[in-house]
């Protein structure tokens, strides 16, 4: 059984792929169809600092911190559109155990460093999960112009504004949960990425194209349990 949980998002990298629906619905779960913004599905990496990861209505001083890294692309079931993740990276083994049995996520553990430089953040990813497909990832990123709140209809906002994810356990059933938080305020980023092995290790070929990066400074979340989709 899964518990409502709370926490921070901060310091995140949106970089954002476009690719053809086909290939990302090959890789989904029956029952979830892709979305698209222009006809075009999309396949983000999202580095950043999870803070404050506690069950919800414990203060937060009672949480812990987790850099993670993400592979997802954005879908729909029944018209209600979320994130599905491909897989999430993150440090701290207690931590992944528990997301994979309470709630039916895909991490695995890592060995992640996150750090500020002179040229931006870096962020570096190595999964030490056992029996997982290895996966590395190594870049930099620093925010660039104004910040604005994405418009609803835009890109920025079918890339960020979502409010479920949806999962699926290991007898294959299909899961759900819902989040809130506030509007994203996000920034045009730039990054340079020495390593991503993220899309092969899910069974991707690499993207083509530069991607189109956001960053934002985060938001504080709250998490719906787990459920299954009746």
């Amino acid at each position: 059984m899964s518990l409502p949980i709370a926490m921070g998002w901060r310091h995140l990298l949106f970089a954002n792929w476009p690719v053809d629906p086909d290939i990302v619905a090959a890789q989904l779960p029956d029952g979830l169809d892709v979305e698209t913004y222009d006809g075009r599905a999309w396949l983000s990496v999202v580095p950043y600092l999870n803070v404050d990861v506690r069950p919800r209505g414990l203060p937060a001083a009672a949480g812990v911190a987790l850099p993670e890294l993400n592979l997802r692309t954005y879908v729909s079931r029944d018209g209600e559109p979320g994130v599905y993740f491909f897989s999430l990276d993150a440090e701290g083994a207690l931590g992944v155990v528990a997301a994979r049995l309470f709630h039916r996520l895909p991490y695995y553990y890592a060995d992640i460093e996150l750090a500020g430089t002179d040229r931006g953040i870096a962020f570096t990813s190595e999964r030490r999960h056992p029996g997982a497909s290895p996966a590395t990832f190594a870049g930099t990123y620093e925010p660039v112009g104004d910040s604005f709140v994405p418009e609803p209809g835009s890109l920025a906002a079918f890339l960020t504004e979502h409010y479920r994810y949806y999962t699926t356990a290991r007898d294959g059933t299909l899961r759900y949960a819902d989040i809130d938080h506030e509007p994203w305020t996000l920034r045009p980023a730039t990054v340079s990425i020495e390593t991503n092995t993220l899309f092969a290790a899910n069974g991707f070929d690499r993207p083509a194209g530069s991607p189109v990066c956001y960053y934002s400074r985060g938001v504080d979340i709250t998490s719906s349990r787990n459920r299954r989709w009746e």
